[in-house]
């Protein structure tokens, strides 16, 4: 099932031309990794994923849905009904910083139609379970480490089990052991049918965890069909 369908599509930040000629697709199941220089698109990209910059069809044959939802058309009332199919994982975390674990993803599951608190608790450990973080629920964030808190963000991303995840630079801030953590728990997540695309600037995930790899160049995004997901010769990009 296809989950992510652009053609000829123009991205633009604050009315500047970032990408054009986007033309990709999504699968179900799949891992997808986007890499480029910084400032060639990759965030802004992402970004028309979830709704936060309106794409922008370039011919009368672009077109640009995800989850079903068409991105050129979709209401503003109607965008928080598409995040609620999709996980998102940021590069700086985004908890609350006054309320602990558990009460951030209770926040994001009543602010998403749950109402019974016993079915909030059980899909809470559920989630920090699966990455690992089932006793840490009474931590505030400030008690917690780097890699904690991503995996605390990886299981705020799951609570509604999304059909596709959406994370921009989730290692970004990490050191590289605990980065490879978090990077093997979003395989592990794919392997159950959720789709990832993932912004990276590091390399080595692409060999140690292949997937498709789209990349943003010269204003224009392409696909690398190469052995194991990558290529370093040609993938100019900053590594971390």
């Amino acid at each position: 099932m296809v989950l992510v369908d652009y053609k000829d599509i123009e991205v633009r930040q604050e009315e500047m031309h970032v990408l054009g000629d986007v033309t990709f697709t999504v699968n179900e199941g799949e891992f997808v990794y986007i890499i480029g220089k910084v400032g060639s698109g990759k965030s802004s990209l992402i970004k028309t994923l979830y709704g936060e910059i309106d794409p922008i069809c370039q011919t009368p044959e672009s077109h640009a849905t995800v989850l079903g939802e068409d991105m050129l058309k979709i209401k503003r009332k109607h965008i928080p009904r598409l995040r609620r199919r999709l996980g998102v994982v940021f590069q700086d975390f985004q908890l609350l910083i006054d309320r602990n674990v558990s009460d951030n993803l209770k926040f994001v599951l009543k602010s998403t139609g749950w109402k019974n608190n016993q079915l909030i608790s059980q899909r809470i450990f559920e989630v920090l379970s699966k990455v690992g973080m089932e006793t840490k629920g009474y931590k505030m964030p400030h008690e917690l480490s780097g890699g904690e808190k991503q995996r605390i963000c990886i299981a705020r991303a799951l609570l509604n089990d999304p059909e596709l995840i959406l994370a921009d630079e989730p290692t970004g801030n990490l050191d590289p052991e605990t980065g490879r953590q978090i990077i093997s728990i979003l395989h592990k997540v794919r392997s159950t049918g959720t789709s990832i695309i993932m912004i990276t600037h590091n390399l080595n995930w692409l060999t140690e965890f292949p997937g498709r790899v789209l990349k943003c160049e010269d204003r224009k995004l392409k696909e690398l069909n190469v052995p194991n997901g990558t290529d370093n010769s040609s993938a100019d990009c900053q590594t971390s």
